[in-house]
C-alpha cells in the first residue's frame, strides 16, 4: 500500500526527501490523439475551452495513469495575451506564433496596462480551478508558461537575440514586463489551486546566449518567479530545450527545485553538475516514446532510472501521436521504482 497521496509524494520528492517510490509525472505537455478519443476533449477546442483543457489534462490521469494533472498543452497563450499573431493548431498540431509586437520601447511601454484575467490566460486559469477542485486534496495540480526570455522573442521575434546584445535597455525593460507578467500569471494559477509551477522557457539557453548574457538577462527573471512561488510554498520545474548539461548550474542558481533536461542530456552528467535541484527527464519524446514498443520504452527507461535521474518523464513535450501504451509503460517503470 502507498504510504503517501500522489500529492505528497511528488511535494517530497521534490524538497528532496524520502519517499516510498518515484511519483509517475510529465512536467512538460501531456495530450495526444488517443486520450482526447478517450474522453471526447479535442484540440484545437481544448487550447480554448477550460473545462475540454480540463477534461483532456484529467485524461492524463485516468487514461494514463500519471499522478498529476497538468495544463496548458502549448506555448503560446502569453504571447497571444499580448497580441502576438498565432497560427492555429489542429487535433494533432499545437499552435505557433507566427508575428511579433515589441519594436521599440515605445511599444513596451503600451502593453503595461493588462488584464490577467482575459483571453487563453484566463481559460488556463479556470482549467486549473476545475481541476483543484476535483483533485486537488489528492493530486498535484501543475500549473505551467512560457518563461520570460522566450516570451521576449515570441514577442519581438529573431530580433532578440541581436537586441539582448546591442540595446540592453531595451533588453531590460522587455525582460521586466515578461517577468513580472509571469509573476501575476504564476500567482493567478496558484490563487485558483495549482501547486506546482513549471517553466518552459526553450529559448533562454546558454548555448544559445551564451553564459554571460544567460547570467545577465536569464537568472534574474528566473530568480523572481521561482521566490514568487517560493513564498507561497509553490515548487519551481525549470525546463529548457537542447543540450544544457555545460548550464546546468547557471540554471540552477535560480533557486528551481528541479530541472527537466531533455534527451541530448546526459542524465548522470546532469546530476553531477546539479548541486541541490532534482533531475527531471529524459525519454526521448520522438525515438522513444512514440516510436518504440512499450517493451522498448521499458528498456530505455530502465537505463535512464539507472542513471539516478529524479523523476523520469519525458525529454520535452509529448508527441500528439504518442500511442497511449507506450505512455503507460513509462508510468509502470516509474510506479515501480524505489529510490
Amino acid at each position: 500500500m502507498d504510504e503517501y497521496t500522489p500529492k505528497e509524494r511528488l511535494a517530497r520528492a521534490l524538497r528532496g526527501e524520502a519517499v516510498d517510490r518515484m511519483p509517475a509525472i510529465s512536467v512538460t505537455q501531456t495530450g495526444t490523439v488517443e486520450q482526447m478519443e478517450a474522453c471526447g476533449a479535442f484540440w484545437p477546442e481544448a487550447n480554448n475551452d477550460a473545462q475540454k483543457m480540463a477534461t483532456l489534462a484529467e485524461a492524463g490521469h485516468t487514461v494514463i495513469g500519471l499522478e498529476a494533472v497538468r495544463v496548458p498543452f502549448d506555448i503560446t497563450a502569453e504571447a497571444e495575451f499580448f497580441g502576438c499573431e498565432i497560427k492555429d493548431g489542429t487535433k494533432e498540431q499545437q499552435p505557433s506564433v507566427v508575428g511579433h509586437v515589441v519594436s521599440s520601447t515605445e511599444d513596451i511601454e503600451k502593453l503595461k496596462d493588462y488584464d490577467i484575467s482575459q483571453g487563453r490566460i484566463g481559460v488556463v486559469c479556470e482549467a486549473i480551478k476545475i481541476l483543484a477542485e476535483k483533485y486537488g486534496e489528492e493530486l498535484p495540480i501543475m500549473g505551467s508558461m512560457l518563461g520570460p526570455f522566450s516570451l521576449a522573442q515570441h514577442m519581438n521575434g529573431d530580433d532578440w537575440f541581436m537586441a539582448i546584445m546591442t540595446d540592453e535597455e531595451f533588453g531590460f525593460a522587455l525582460m521586466e514586463l515578461t517577468t513580472q507578467f509571469n509573476i501575476e500569471y504564476a500567482k493567478k494559477m496558484v490563487e485558483n489551486g495549482a501547486d506546482t509551477m513549471v517553466i518552459i522557457d526553450p529559448t533562454a539557453s546558454a548555448m544559445l546566449i551564451g553564459d554571460e548574457f544567460y547570467q545577465k538577462f536569464v537568472v534574474p527573471a528566473h530568480k523572481k518567479i521561482v521566490d514568487a512561488m517560493h513564498e507561497l510554498n509553490v515548487a519551481t520545474v525549470l525546463h529548457i530545450c537542447g543540450d544544457t548539461t555545460p548550464s546546468l548550474g547557471l540554471m540552477e542558481s535560480s533557486g528551481v527545485d528541479a530541472i527537466s533536461v531533455d534527451q541530448n542530456v546526459d542524465v548522470a552528467t546532469a546530476l553531477s553538475k546539479a548541486d541541490k535541484a532534482v533531475i527531471v527527464g529524459n525519454l526521448d519524446p520522438v525515438s522513444a516514446l512514440w516510436k518504440m514498443s512499450p517493451e522498448e520504452i521499458k528498456d530505455v527507461s530502465q537505463g535512464i532510472l539507472e542513471a539516478g535521474v529524479g523523476l523520469l518523464g519525458p525529454g520535452c513535450g509529448i508527441v500528439s501521436k504518442t500511442p497511449n501504451a507506450n505512455l503507460q509503460a513509462m508510468v509502470e517503470m516509474v510506479k515501480g521504482h524505489k529510490y
